[in-house]
């Protein structure tokens, strides 16, 4: 039984011949839908196929694209002269 926030679902379950016969499908589906499955023999638990943990985030985002950027040219100074600011003309 998988409990998942407060419902409580049936594991599916699947008889280790046809787990034989069908393991990458069977794969396949734990990784899409992210239920386990459970692999009997003769009625008892043999194996629980569950899907891998999600990966670990990065304790620290800040900063993780550090060296993936190039600047080149100057980026303070205006990219116009001041000739080109009707503003500063008299």
């Amino acid at each position: 039984m998988v409990i998942d926030h407060g419902v409580i679902a049936a594991m599916e379950t699947v008889p280790v011949s046809q787990f034989k016969a069908r393991c990458l499908a069977i794969l396949a589906k734990v990784q899409k839908t992210g239920h386990p499955i459970l692999v009997t023999r003769f009625g008892k638990p043999l194996a629980e196929v569950i899907p891998p943990p999600s990966p670990a985030r990065p304790d620290r985002w800040l900063g993780s694209l550090e060296g993936s950027v190039q600047i080149i040219g100057d980026i303070v100074s205006s990219a116009t002269t001041e000739d080109d600011w009707e503003a500063l003309r008299k």
